[in-house]
Formats: C-alpha cells, structure tokens, sequence
C-alpha cells in the first residue's frame, strides 16, 4: 500500500464528526444493518476523558482493526461493547440493543496473560473457565459433563489446538496460549469478536499464524472481528478497515483512507507524517 493511492481515496470523515455511509463501500451494493452503533459517545474515567463524541458503524462481517497509542481508549472502547463501561454520553446500540454483560453474541479475549506458574492448568481447563465464568470469559452455564466437554473440544479443533488439550498451558508457547483464549471466545458461537491485543508478545511466526486463524474464523462464520493492536503492517492483506483512536477522537475507514498523513495529522491535532519503507507504514512525529 502506498501513499500515493490516497489520491484514490473517497473523502473519510472523522468517527467523531458523523456516522459511516454506504459510500465508504463503492460498489457494495445495499449495506447490511450495522451491528455495532456509536452515536455521540463519551467516557471519562477518573476525571479524565478518555473517548469524546466518537460516532461509527460496523457492518456484520467486517474484520476491523483498533489503532491508536496506549491510553487511546482502545480497551476501553471493548468494554464500553462489552457492556463493562457506561458511556458519560451518547448512545451505543450492539445487535440493535443496548450493551450488556454477558451477551453470549459477543466473544471476548483480553490482553494475553503468561501463565508461566500454572503447571497444573490444562489447556481445555483454560478454555472451561469461558463456561465457568472463573477468571476468563464470560461464563454461562452447561449441565452434563459430556456436552460440556465436547464444546470445549469444539472450540479447541476450531483454533487448530486440539491436540494440545490435555497440555499444562505453562509448558505452551505465547502462540498457542494465544489460540486458547480465542477459543474460550468463541465457546458461545459468537457473531461478533473481540480481540485484546492477541498479537502482542508474539514473534513473527506465531502472529502470522494467529492473523490467517482469526481471518479464516472471520470469513467462515460471517462473524465481526474487532482486533486492537499497535501495528497494523501484518493485519494488512486480511482486514476490511482500521479504526485508529487518538486524543478521544476517532477516524474509520479503509486503511489507505485513514494511515494518511493529513488523517492523522487532524486526529492528533500535530504534525505527523505517514511513510512507506520496505513495504510497511510508519507513523512519525507520535508516539503510537
């Protein structure tokens, strides 16, 4: 991707400013009913403003990934969805409602933990605690001993983990650590993902391999990701569009829409330049 495609670009609005439009989507056709609505939204935690008006819409389906430096309001946008936030102001509607605790609609994986002292912890017992409610996830309850276990298996096979079911998750790799948490996330059936930093800690190998499983879990189920991250370079080839938080504000759009100099420039309210090195993007002049 290259600057020079931004001459290319429709007009992108700022998320604060007004909603998305089926415009942002040429040739799209009839856009599905958003499943994720914003209006106006605002939260100030600690007498500090963390998101101000921020309004946007997310379609079913779309693979979106969260930008912005740390203290931007990216994980406190997902608890905002998650229902574990009230906003100050606005509206917020998830699937036409408002958010709630325990949706099992939503699947939720927060920043990775290394579980290096939990030598006696299984990886299926990891992945349980989703229905437990112990620790992780949600929790919602299962009767039966073998229906509960054949949706932990499920949820395992679907990541690729099955094998590592019976593993202490002290002994795995961050990786594969990983692949548990999402299929803690994805033990309701889900229709809307949200990932916490999943790709932090990983190397190379690993975060490529966990970006093409969230991307085959995106398409095959029709499912909306929301995946926060602090780089967008190898979420490139698989996600539909970026939404990039700073200063309380927030921009969507495509990411040759929104990665532009002049983009981010007005959403930091600074100078920042945008360059193209090696076939990756970095941002100058912030901290990111």
């Amino acid at each position: 991707m290259s600057t020079q495609h931004n001459q290319r670009a429709i007009s992108l609005h700022l998320a604060s400013e007004r909603p998305s439009s089926p415009e942002a989507d040429p040739g799209a056709g009839t856009t599905p009913a958003a499943i994720i609505e914003l209006e106006g939204v605002s939260v100030c935690l600690g007498g500090r403003t963390i998101l101000q008006e921020v309004t946007f819409n997310i379609r079913p389906g779309e693979f979106i990934a969260v930008l912005g430096p740390n203290g931007a309001g990216k994980s406190t946008l997902l608890k905002v969805l998650l229902g574990l936030i009230k906003p100050s102001a606005g509206r917020v509607r998830i699937f036409g409602q408002a958010p709630r605790r325990g949706n099992q609609l939503i699947g939720y994986a927060p920043q990775h933990r290394t579980l290096e002292g939990a030598l006696s912890l299984r990886a299926r017992d990891l992945v349980g605690f989703g229905l437990d409610g112990h620790r992780w996830g949600p929790g919602w309850f299962i009767s039966g001993r073998r229906r509960r276990q054949a949706i932990i298996e499920e949820a395992l096979a679907e990541v690729d983990a099955l094998e590592l079911a019976d593993m202490p998750v002290a002994l795995l790799s961050g990786g594969e650590q990983q692949r548990l948490l999402i299929a803690q996330a994805l033990l309701s059936q889900p229709r809307l993902l949200l990932l916490d930093e999943p790709l932090s800690n990983l190397d190379i190998s690993h975060e490529q391999e966990i970006i093409a499983l969230i991307a085959r879990l995106c398409r095959a189920r029709g499912m909306t990701v929301l995946l926060v991250s602090h780089d967008v370079n190898p979420l490139l080839p698989v996600i539909d569009r970026v939404l990039y938080l700073a200063r309380g504000h927030a921009a969507i759009g495509r990411p040759e829409q929104v990665i532009t100099s002049s983009t981010l420039s007005a959403l930091y309210g600074a100078p920042v330049e945008v360059v193209e090195a090696l076939g990756r993007l970095f941002v100058v002049g912030v901290d990111i």
